[in-house]
């Protein structure tokens, strides 16, 4: 229940009656930090939206929320989204457990929770692979210190968790 499902919309302007026309520009992945509403996503994922949609699964109950973009960081890929109360409605989120990177070792085992090409809540499973690795954001600035993993991280993972054995988190898939 602290995975959620994004989805991110451009606008575009129909040329024949000049309506304004939201178009759909990809999905991603992020996790409640909060039960204010807090999501953190990467930057890459809400980077060229307009406006983003948060689907929230808790249990057998699904709630499609508007979020706001209250907070980016393009050098370390990370944003920070505010879920929009709909009129009557209380947000019953889950936050997610916060875990540490401090003392991972190479072979722990690991978890990624996203939604690849669309499927919502896959989990893959892997080990550590690496540490201290460097990527690239997408203001081509590194990143440095990254968890390299091989459980499968595919188009949509991004910006979902990376969990210990316990299921807290210890990091964000991206690339």
């Amino acid at each position: 229940p602290s995975v959620v499902y994004i989805n991110v919309y451009s606008e575009k302007i129909d040329v024949l009656n000049m309506n304004v026309m939201d178009v759909p520009g990809g999905t991603g992945t992020g996790f409640v930090f909060d039960k204010a509403g807090n999501i953190v996503t990467n930057y890459h994922v809400i980077r060229n939206a307009k406006k983003a949609k948060v689907v929230v699964t808790d249990g057998s109950k699904t709630q499609t929320y508007s979020a706001t973009v209250v907070g980016v960081d393009p050098d370390k890929d990370i944003a920070v989204l505010q879920l929009r109360r709909k009129d009557g409605v209380k947000l019953n989120l889950t936050p997610i457990k916060l875990g540490t990177s401090k003392g991972l070792k190479v072979g722990q085992f690991t978890m990624a929770i996203g939604n690849p090409f669309g499927l919502d809540h896959t989990l893959t499973t892997g080990v550590i692979s690496g540490l201290g690795r460097e990527v690239r954001s997408p203001t081509n600035r590194p990143i440095s210190n990254v968890i390299q993993t091989d459980a499968s991280i595919n188009p949509g993972n991004s910006g979902g968790p990376l969990l210990d054995s316990s299921g807290s988190l210890i990091g964000m898939n991206t690339a």
